[in-house]
């Protein structure tokens, strides 16, 4: 796979993992968002925080700074407050997901080659940085996923393909679609 080819992508994942977190998101029962489904485990706008304060981190200035930055108190994400209201937890969401496409966008097939980028003091490759990175919020992405179902209950709509329809997804026919 050539430069080109893995930052496009890379962009069809990440947008994959936001999609998901927005629909599992939406399923939330209002007022529920800071419900922890287990003592000491994390709610669905605690994972928000988290993400959010990551992406931004994460992505801004990915190619010249740490991606640790000296303003980000990651323990903090872990912590909600009055301030952490479903409004200003989805504009930190946007602001994070923004920060990362915008990044994305600006790189080019070179600097997978020859730039070196650091997170927490490890130096590691660009490709090696974004895959360290879409693993990262997969995993994150998935909790949301199964507190939020938890929450929604028995009026949670699946996501994917549902249990015991499997058959019939593999047996309908669907045009060959070439990817983007």
């Amino acid at each position: 796979m050539d430069g080109k080819a893995f930052l496009d992508q890379a962009v069809r994942e990440f947008r994959r993992c936001r999609k998901l977190a927005e629909s599992a998101i939406a399923q939330v029962p209002a007022g529920k968002l800071a419900v922890e489904p287990a003592p000491g485990s994390n709610s669905v706008a605690t994972l928000m925080k988290h993400l959010a304060g990551n992406l931004r981190s994460r992505w801004t200035d990915f190619l010249t700074t740490d991606g640790e930055k000296p303003d980000r108190d990651r323990d903090r994400e872990f912590e909600l407050d009055g301030m952490d209201d479903p409004a200003a937890l989805r504009a930190a969401w946007d602001r994070g997901w923004d920060t990362l496409f915008a990044t994305l966008a600006g790189l080019t097939p070179g600097h997978l080659e020859s730039v070196t980028v650091r997170i927490r003091g490890e130096e590691m490759g660009v490709v090696d940085a974004i895959l360290r990175q879409l693993t990262h919020y997969s995993q994150h992405v998935g909790q949301v996923v199964y507190v939020a179902k938890l929450l929604a209950g028995s009026d949670w709509k699946t996501l994917s393909i549902p249990r015991g329809g499997s058959k019939a997804f593999n047996d309908a026919p669907r045009p060959y679609r070439r990817p983007e």
